[in-house]
């Protein structure tokens, strides 16, 4: 067994053959290979670029780390990794694969072996390990979908930038409209809506992605909603570490960059 696994230390739902759980929208399949519910991090990406430019509303650096925090939290909302506790083989708060099993998908079950085979990290070295990349696979995946789609163009006539511009707005105006629900009409979430929610809050994106007349209420109902208890008590913390690790990995990588300018 590698030093990255611990099993039997709580109880686990029901894990039908290599399926992931329904309620992350991994378990229904399009065409061929192409799921037509994403992952969170490929939802959090779509609202994060801008339809009209094809940017990132926000900077590289939280984008990026961000985006690797939504990998973890899809884990552990499907219980298969959490931070680890007292009484543990791994150091505490170092993150544990409670279940090693094939998810049915890609990127999740490659991150998840990266986790069993390599040794314990805690959430912020995690997610620094896991950011290299993953905004492209992740566009690339997107594209496939027929979301988005690349568009080259030369800065200043010179440097070659690609913008990714929405090809299909129904699915992401879905996803709009369900944000809006929940943080504008003040539904209550999904565990998933709820971590996407999250993931928007620690990179102060939520007022940005719904619009409103009154954003100060919905950057309160997404940080509400982060700190909520919308999550059992394992998710529930490994909630509150990736998004604490998220918020801390930007600012060491802000304060490294202006120290060395």
């Amino acid at each position: 067994m590698s030093q990255g696994i611990v099993l039997g230390h709580e109880p686990q739902p029901p894990v039908c053959g290599s399926r992931r759980a329904d309620h992350l929208g991994g378990g229904r399949l399009g065409p061929g290979t192409v799921p037509l519910v994403g992952l969170i991090a490929e939802d959090l990406l779509l609202l994060l670029l801008d339809d009209s430019t094809g940017k990132a509303m926000v900077d590289s650096t939280a984008l990026d780390r961000v985006l690797a925090g939504a990998v973890l939290l899809e884990l552990a909302l499907d219980h298969r990794i959490a931070p680890a506790g007292e009484g543990e083989p791994i150091k505490k708060g170092r993150l544990a694969v409670r279940n090693a099993d094939p998810t049915r998908d890609e990127l999740l079950d490659r991150v998840l072996s990266r986790l069993a085979e390599d040794r314990p990290r805690k959430p912020e070295g995690a997610i620094e390990k896991l950011s290299g990349g993953l905004r492209k696979e992740l566009l690339t995946r997107l594209a496939a979908r027929g979301l988005v789609r690349p568009e080259v163009e030369r800065a200043l006539g010179l440097f070659p930038v690609t913008r990714w511009l929405a090809v299909d707005p129904a699915y992401e105006s879905g996803l709009r409209a369900e944000l809006t629900r929940v943080l504008v009409d003040g539904a209550e979430p999904t565990p998933r809506t709820a971590a996407l929610v999250s993931l928007l809050a620690a990179v102060d994106a939520a007022a940005k992605v719904v619009p409103s007349a009154d954003r100060r209420a919905v950057k309160r109902r997404a940080k509400e909603l982060a700190r909520g208890e919308w999550a059992g008590a394992a998710v529930r913390q490994a909630v509150d570490a990736v998004n604490g690790a998220v918020a801390a990995s930007i600012v060491a990588v802000t304060v490294a960059t202006g120290s060395g300018s």
